[in-house]
């Protein structure tokens, strides 16, 4: 089998491992053991790790959560022939046709796995990713850090994120899957595999900012929302949805009410008869 092959089969059986987290597999070849998500919802990252941001700077991963914005994790590496690129190209897809914007009302961040890399490689993976993007918010909302092997290994404890590295292909085999954490920095959600819909991505990030910030229609929409552990989505609830459409019913029909009635009130009272002789 030639290398392109075996890196072909061997990204395919990561893409599968990844898409069914739960499933249990009795056989799995020798690269992939020890790879997984174990969830741990609601754990808090460690917001003291520390790392080297693509400009170079130290920087501890704490100073992105502000309380206030959700946060967009990614753990990869840029030298990984096929996965990490899919995963990155996923959220990038689905995070451009979501309503919010990087910057601006979340951030995202990208760890990367290997202690190898540098800021440099960073950067250069960073600006691709921006020129992708295309949106101008994310030039100081899109953070892409490198660290030492304790450090990153910090984080994918903490999220459950299972890798391991293979000597003999010098690669890093590991599953596909993007966080969501809340503005504090716990964990709010996992999307997995190479292609997440926008309305996961909506709906995840509505959920993990915890009310904060977001418009009447955005508390429709995570109200009518339910997160499916099954299919690894968000799936419309019909009794919410029958509940609220009772409910927008009620409303119009009060307010119709209300308008006749104060119709009725303005209208001049009827002008007395003729008198009787």
């Amino acid at each position: 089998m030639t290398p392109r092959a075996t890196a072909w089969t061997f990204a395919a059986a990561m893409v599968f491992m990844a898409t069914s987290a739960h499933a249990q597999v009795n056989v799995l070849p020798r690269e992939l053991r020890d790879v997984g998500v174990i969830e741990h919802l609601e754990r808090p990252v460690p917001g003291d790790a520390t790392f080297i941001d693509e400009a170079g700077h130290p920087v501890r991963l704490g100073q992105y959560f502000d309380g206030h914005r959700p946060i967009v994790l990614n753990l990869a590496y840029s030298r990984c022939p096929m996965l990490c690129n899919m995963v990155l190209n996923a959220a990038v897809r689905a995070l451009t046709e979501t309503v919010w914007s990087v910057g601006n009302e979340f951030d995202a961040v990208v760890i990367s796995i290997d202690p190898r890399e540098t800021p440099q490689i960073a950067a250069e993976r960073r600006q691709h990713v921006l020129e992708q993007y295309h949106r101008p918010s994310a030039a100081h909302g899109w953070h892409f850090l490198t660290g030492t092997a304790d450090q990153i290994h910090r984080v994918a404890d903490a999220v459950g994120f299972e890798f391991r590295y293979d000597r003999a292909q010098d690669q890093y085999a590991h599953p596909a899957v993007t966080m969501l954490l809340t503005p504090d920095g716990r964990v709010a959600r996992y999307l997995y595999g190479i292609d997440y819909r926008p309305t996961d991505v909506r709906v995840g990030l509505l959920e993990a900012s915890q009310g904060r910030s977001i418009s009447t229609v955005e508390r429709l929409i995570l109200y009518c929302y339910h997160y499916d552990p099954h299919t690894g989505s968000y799936v419309l609830l019909a009794r919410r949805i029958m509940r609220l459409g009772g409910v927008v019913t009620a409303l119009l029909f009060g307010g119709f009410l209300t308008v006749m009635w104060s119709r009725e009130r303005r209208k001049p009272p009827a002008a007395p008869g003729p008198a009787a002789a």
